[in-house]
């Protein structure tokens, strides 16, 4: 894996989410309640923190957690939540031990089909469908990593020339379609909740 990504708008952070499977998945994780960017940034931010290059699955899970939340609590923090999001990162890096002896890439190497990747990526701790679906589709658009029945196993995260989320955003001009699509369904939620909000005080 080895691939020039734009995730974190920041060169070194993105050079290491583009060889490093494990950092990818860490900036996926983190990647709620905070903006994009701040989110993918997150694994290189932790890297220099630790001293090293890369993420290693068996270091961090090995981690003491009080220091490892302290870690990612320094200024500036690596997400809003720094103490529960140390524990989640401690947590995938655990299972990845514990199921692929600490090959994040193994997740994805010899799987046969869209649907079984899925599958895999839903059994990770902090990755519910959507967040699954859309490093799914990331793996597909951007990693070289398309087994049989990829996209439709990534809904709609996986259509061509869709922008729905970080698996189309190759640079500026993407991250402001993604970002407009995003605001789009906010205001689609709001306004549907303000519709059946008022239904139900008329009945």
């Amino acid at each position: 894996m080895d691939v020039t990504l734009h995730l974190a708008q920041d060169p070194p952070a993105d050079a290491l989410l583009g060889h490093s499977p494990l950092a990818a998945l860490t900036g996926m994780l983190l990647d709620q309640q905070i903006p994009m960017e701040w989110a993918f940034k997150g694994p290189w931010t932790i890297a220099q923190r630790l001293g090293t290059e890369d993420l290693d699955a068996h270091e961090i899970a090995a981690y003491d957690p009080e220091a490892f939340a302290a870690l990612l609590s320094e200024k500036p923090a690596v997400h809003r939540y720094p103490g529960s999001m140390a524990g989640r990162i401690q947590q995938l890096c655990r299972y990845v031990v514990e199921h692929y002896d600490g090959d994040a890439e193994a997740l994805w190497r010899d799987v046969d089909s869209g649907p079984e990747l899925l599958k895999r990526l839903q059994e990770l701790p902090g990755f519910g469908r959507q967040k699954a679906q859309i490093f799914l589709a990331l793996l597909g658009k951007q990693l070289g990593v398309r087994p049989r029945g990829w996209r439709e196993a990534a809904g709609s995260y996986g259509e061509t020339e869709s922008f729905r989320s970080v698996a189309d955003i190759t640079g500026p001009e993407s991250l402001a379609k993604v970002r407009a699509h995003k605001q789009e369904m906010k205001a689609a939620a709001k306004a549907a909740k303000a519709a059946k909000a008022t239904g139900t005080a008329r009945s």
